[in-house]
């Protein structure tokens, strides 16, 4: 198989005939790695990001109603296939790129386990997959996720490249992943659910930042320029408002919710573990953890025991103060 994504230069060997030597770093492509590389580059581990979809029919208690249940899992394979999509595309375009940064270079395209031409006709595959799967559902739904991926595709050509912006976008695009639950099962989404909702994105984003910013050093970070343009200090400024605001938007929330259903506290109860969480994440990001969100949240048993905390009291307030 041709490998259009490796790089090869032709030196005579010993015995006078000429030798291919590729690149360091980049990996010749062979079909029985193949299908391992395809689905390293779709990055299954991101996916945990689009259980999102589950937070507005999960907040409206309406999870229960197989109808409802059945459309959010639409939804949810919809963005699985759309996000993996963009990866691909992300990756091809940005592959020189990609094989100068010290981890980036072992991505399946970068690497050359994956074909660049392979790589670009397998994501534009999953993006139209993603759609299709989501017209299953309606317009509406085609609608939300044909605007993440043109957010999507927005940042990775230009946006990405503006500070401010760049952020602004990636927190958009778990915004997104909310609302498209919400317009999956059919229920009215709240003023205080976005707020949450955008406040805590922009909470986590900012905290990847955070983790970028203190791992790449000299050339790696000049090599972005959206993060050489901020300072460490402005980081944390943008995670501590986006946390304020994420707790007191929560917690109006709560209280407002607690009243009007005649909850016996359960959903004021619930801004003890959601406003924990908040603080242990904070604190795995100034301990500069915050990278790599998806890891920081898996791999913490304390961060996942607050969350089921949460999980768990939130729900009893769905279910008894009905």
């Amino acid at each position: 198989m041709l490998d259009d994504a490796l790089p090869r230069t032709n030196a005579p060997s010993p015995d006078g005939r000429a030798a291919s030597m590729t690149v360091p770093g980049v990996a010749r492509a062979t079909s029985g790695r193949m299908p391992m590389a395809l689905l390293r580059e779709a990055r299954p581990k991101q996916w945990v990001k689009n259980v999102l979809v589950f937070a507005a029919p999960g907040a409206a208690g309406v999870l229960t109603h197989p109808r409802v249940l059945a459309r959010t899992l639409v939804m949810l394979a919809a963005f699985c296939l759309a996000a993996s999509g963009t990866y691909f595309l992300n990756d091809a375009a940005d592959v020189e790129a990609d094989r100068l940064h010290p981890k980036k270079r072992y991505r399946p395209i970068a690497s050359g386990a994956v074909p660049l031409r392979l790589g670009v006709g397998i994501g534009v595959a999953l993006v139209v997959a993603g759609l299709a799967v989501a017209a299953v559902l309606g317009w509406a739904d085609v609608a939300i996720i044909g605007l993440y991926l043109v957010l999507t595709v927005s940042y990775s050509l230009r946006l990405k490249h503006v500070p401010v912006i760049d952020i602004a976008c990636v927190a958009a695009g778990f915004v997104m992943r909310a609302v498209a639950g919400g317009i999956a099962a059919e229920v009215k989404i709240s003023q205080w659910f976005l707020i949450v909702a955008g406040a805590g994105s922009l909470f986590m984003v900012a905290g990847k930042r955070h983790g970028d910013f203190v791992h790449l050093e000299g050339d790696e970070l000049a090599s972005r320029p959206a993060l050489a343009g901020y300072t460490l200090a402005y980081i944390r400024f943008v995670w501590m408002l986006a946390s304020a605001v994420a707790v007191s938007a929560y917690a109006l929330w709560a209280f407002e919710e607690g009243a009007a259903h005649s909850d016996p506290g359960w959903y004021e109860l619930s801004t003890v573990p959601f406003v924990l969480a908040l603080l242990r994440y904070a604190l795995m990001i100034e301990q500069g953890h915050g990278g790599a969100p998806e890891d920081v949240v898996l791999s913490d048993h304390t961060l996942l025991v607050l969350g089921m905390c949460w999980v768990a009291v939130f729900g009893l307030g769905v279910t008894l103060g009905r």
